[in-house]
């Protein structure tokens, strides 16, 4: 493979074309301007580029300073799989941070982003998306999760307490604060009541 294959956009900025380094002959990593902020990139095959067949195009992300300690060290660049392109799927857009542009010293967009392409078999980049699909997945369900039993409880108690507050007074000797057993009667039937509306309520309270 020759001359260029791959086009890069940073979303507000020029397309790139010539990789900044060729790591070997089916790897390419561009470095991304600094100079602008962008969150997002567009990567494509440009026209006329026809991958060998059976493969497709792994895209990566890691930071400039990552890949120079690497190069330094001998070891491997710490690179994100973003996701890929190829036959039937040439280009695809990839968010590769919040925006950032380099006068923003505390973000990674700082130091630089370098987007790592490699030309690797299809099955292999297939794989790769299918587990980057269900990491997503996964992330989106734990976020979603029901609440634990022990918020759930709490919760309750909470609910109790503000609908007893009000029945409170005292009885006895020094004044012992009591609710009347007819106040958690009413609270109970009005609690079993709610529940039986929408049994998810508890659930939907935010603390």
């Amino acid at each position: 493979m020759s001359g260029p294959l791959f086009g890069i956009v940073p979303a507000g900025l020029p397309l790139i074309t010539e990789p900044t380094s060729t790591p070997s002959v089916t790897s390419f990593l561009y470095a991304l301007p600094t100079n602008k902020s962008y969150s997002h990139i567009v990567v494509f095959l440009l026209p006329n580029v026809v991958l060998p067949e059976n493969t497709a195009a792994a895209i990566y992300l890691a930071t400039a300073t990552e890949v120079a300690a690497a190069a330094q060290s001998g070891g491997t660049p710490n690179f994100r799989f973003l996701g890929g392109i190829g036959p039937g799927k040439e280009s695809a857009m990839f968010k590769v941070g919040g925006g950032s542009s380099a006068s923003a010293s505390s973000s990674p967009e700082a130091s630089g982003l370098v987007i790592g392409v490699s030309v690797e078999p299809a099955d292999t980049v297939g794989q790769r998306l299918q587990e980057l699909t269900a990491s997503k997945t996964t992330g989106a369900v734990a976020s979603t999760a029901r609440p634990s039993t022990a918020i759930l409880a709490q919760r309750i108690i909470q609910n109790a307490f503000n609908f007893l507050a009000s029945f409170s007074g005292t009885a006895g000797t020094g004044g012992v604060e009591v609710v009347p057993l007819r106040a958690f009667e009413d609270w109970w039937r009005k609690f079993e009541s709610r529940v039986r509306a929408d049994p998810s309520f508890l659930e939907k309270q935010t603390d």
